[in-house]
Formats: C-alpha cells, structure tokens, sequence
C-alpha cells in the first residue's frame, strides 16, 4: 500500500512538477548561457561540429561590459527603478484610499463603480496612449521621467483599487466598529486599525504594480525618445537591435539583469513580509 502511494504520488506529484519547472525555468537559462557565450559561438551554424547550444566552455563577460561601457543600460536601470518606484507609490496611495471608500462606506452606486473601476483596467493600453499623448504634449512632459510616472498610474490605480476592495472586504467591520465605539474617528480608525491589518494586501497590490510598471513598454516607447531618458525594455530593444542586426548577447544580458529587480522583490517581500504577516493574521 505505501509503495503504491509513493509511486502515485511521483507520478501524479513529482514528474509533472519538474517537468512544469523545467519548462519554466529553461528561457532564464537560455537567457544566462547566451549571456555569457562568446561571439564565435554565438553566431556558429547549429550544424557545424563541436557545437552544444545549450552550453559552452569558454564564458565570457564582455557582453555585460559591452552593456556598461559602450551602451546607457546603467541609466536606463536608474530611470526605470525611478519610475517604477514613484508610480507604484502613487497607485497605492489612490488605491488603498479608493479601495476603502469602494468597499467600507456606503453611498449610491458604490458597487457600480467599483466594477467601472475594473473595466477601467481591462481597456487597452494601445487605445489611451493617444489621448495620453495629446496631454502629455500639451504639458510639455514629452522625454520626461515624469510623463510615465503621471501615466502609469492610469492603469495601475484601477488595478490596485481592485485589489484592495477585496482585501478590504476580508478584513473584519467589528475591528472598525470596536474602534469606533471606543471614540476614534473613521479617519483614525482606518489608518491605525483597518491600514495595519491590510498590509500584507497593500505589499501584494506594490509588488504586482510595481512589476507592471518595470516591463511596460508602450508608454515609454511613445513619451521617450532620446536614448538617456529610455527604460530598461525600451532601450535594450530599441539600442541593440539595429535593423536586421540582433545583439544576441548584450540582448540577453540586459534582459537578464533586467528581470534581476523585479525577482528580488518578489522573492523578498513575499518570503519576509507578504507571507509572514498573513500568517499572522490568521492566528
């Protein structure tokens, strides 16, 4: 019986584990071998002797140097932490304030908006970066910083309302009520009992906002133009792509250490803080 529950349980459990990790961990090590693969292997026809394409003998730093030294990456890293951090800021600030009037105070069609808020998000970026721009000229942010930062939260707020409605919703009224009762204002009660309580929501809705702002491209494709003010997905694109010509390597590279940030933070925040302040609450 144990050893029929062992083999069930490699079969229906560990087997197709590792075969889902291996599908999904297999582009960051095609990203980091390519990385560190010279040029004479890089571009060598796959037919040619002596060729592994999944490995190599000889690795080599300079497409991280080339990446440095010879492009902006280290600019476009700044710009887009820059970004990402203050548009991420002013999402959660909207989102949580909106999140616990949608979900907490009673007035007409609370609901109704709250589902406009949702729909809000669903709408295409490819459709609101045109008026965007008109606004963007108009204001004279064109090749700002600040162009993305005003624009981003046009769909990161809706995002991170929606998400605090129903971590508000989650967190017991009789908290509120208790606090309430004992003379706090709502205020008071919302941003000492109803706020704390919510953190582990308000990490999560920074974390996914701030990853959604880090790989947008449309936007910062649109509202910058000169190479020292690009992001991270723009520049590595725009720069090293030069017509027909793929800078595999440096592509890889920056690709790479692009996607470096936004594992941090998840794999940070969601250990120490996310999980382990849900955990307890629960208790």
């Amino acid at each position: 019986m144990i050893e029929g529950a062992r083999w069930r349980k490699w079969v229906f459990f560990y087997v197709p584990m590792a075969l889902f990790l291996l599908f999904l961990l297999f582009p960051f090590y095609w990203m980091v071998i390519t990385s560190v693969r010279p040029d004479g292997e890089l571009y060598r026809p796959w037919n040619s002797s002596n060729y592994n394409p999944f490995w190599t003998w000889k690795p080599t730093w300079d497409h991280v140097r080339y990446l440095f030294e010879e492009t902006l990456f280290a600019s476009w890293l700044w710009n887009t932490t820059f970004i990402a951090l203050a548009s991420t800021a002013i999402s959660l600030v909207c989102g949580v304030f909106a999140g616990y009037a949608l979900s907490r105070l009673n007035f007409p069609f609370a609901g109704s908006l709250g589902t406009g808020i949702f729909i809000t998000y669903l709408v295409p970026q490819t459709l609101l970066f045109i008026p965007l721009a008109e606004i963007i000229r108009n204001y004279r942010l064109g090749d700002t910083p600040w162009s993305l930062i005003l624009t981003y939260p046009t769909f990161l707020t809706p995002f991170c309302t929606w998400l605090m409605m129903g971590y508000f919703k989650a967190v017991p009224k009789e908290l509120e009520e208790c606090a309430r009762i004992d003379g706090a204002s709502r205020w008071q009660a919302m941003l000492y009992i109803v706020i704390p309580v919510a953190i582990p929501g308000i990490l999560s809705a920074g974390i996914f906002a701030f990853t959604l702002s880090w790989n947008e491209f449309i936007y910062a494709l649109v509202f910058l133009s000169s190479p020292e003010q690009k992001t991270v997905p723009v520049g590595v694109t725009s720069e090293l792509i030069r017509g027909d010509v793929f800078y595999w390597g440096p592509l890889m590279a920056g690709a790479l250490l692009g996607s470096i940030p936004v594992a941090i933070a998840y794999s940070f925040f969601v250990e120490h803080y996310v999980a382990g302040l849900t955990g307890s609450v629960k208790g």
